[in-house]
């Protein structure tokens, strides 16, 4: 039991403060980093924005715009069948329905979602309060894939399946190749299942426009590794060991 001690301590202690944060929840590595360079984290009464700068949790006292910061000791990691009319955000100034009306951000504190989905997008979306998890799905250097089901305005070509198969070119460059396959038509509209191994914004949607078929509806039945399994619309659940593993193979963490 003590060898076993010692193995765990030799894990977390020291780490980068970054990384500290990121496992607490408090945001990604990324977004961690920008609170420290904003000043707004201390580290037993002191401003720390050295990115470099370690920290032994078991000793230092950490905290954020004041508030004490911990590591989390069982992060949590959830998927949500999200329904259209939702925003992909755990707030908003304007009253509008966000998906943190549909998660128990109260039960876990520090969760958020891992990107994003659009207003009228449904499907699958996680959450997790591991920041470093959520950070690493996002890289764009790790190409998680990412499946859509889309149904399009008009008769997909073959011509029109290649190009987006090999990339086109949007305002913010060429997309990555993706994998795309017609699942059927009716003669004037057609449904897609595209996948792609990149996360920019409203892709799918600009992808299909610039083909020439603007997407009527979008869903996306599977992130990374996992997919709905039958979770109805606007339910959640958590994630067992074996799929946060994979998660974690996915994003390299």
């Amino acid at each position: 039991m003590t060898e076993m001690l010692h193995k765990e301590e030799e894990r977390i202690v020291p780490m980068r403060l970054q990384k500290f944060l990121a496992r607490s929840g408090v945001a990604s590595r990324r977004g961690s980093e920008d609170l420290m360079t904003a000043g707004r984290v201390r580290v037993n009464g002191e401003v720390v924005r050295e990115l470099g700068s370690k920290v032994d949790p078991l000793v230092d006292v950490v905290t954020v715009d004041g508030k004490t910061v911990r590591l989390s000791d069982e992060p949590v990691t959830l998927m949500l069948h999200k329904p259209a009319g939702y925003l992909t955000t755990m707030s908003d100034p304007f009253d509008r329905p966000t998906v943190a009306d549909l998660v128990p951000c109260d039960r876990y504190p520090g969760l958020f979602p891992i990107g994003r989905l659009d207003f009228d997008t449904t499907g699958i979306l996680l959450f997790s309060t591991d920041g470093e998890l959520g950070n690493g799905l996002l890289h764009p250097r790790k190409h998680v894939d990412k499946t859509y089901e889309a149904h399009v305005d008009g008769v997909v070509r073959e011509a029109e399946i290649a190009a987006l198969r090999e990339g086109v070119l949007l305002d913010d460059g060429m997309t990555l190749p993706a994998e795309v396959d017609l699942v059927d038509s009716d003669g004037s509209t057609s449904n897609v299942r595209i996948t792609i191994h990149e996360g920019r914004k409203r892709q799918v949607r600009r992808m299909c426009s610039f083909v020439g078929h603007p997407v009527l509806s979008l869903h996306r039945c599977k992130f990374g590794p996992l997919c709905l399994d039958g979770l109805p619309e606007g339910a959640w659940r958590l994630l067992d060991e074996g799929q946060v593993a994979s998660l974690r193979r996915a994003a390299g963490c």
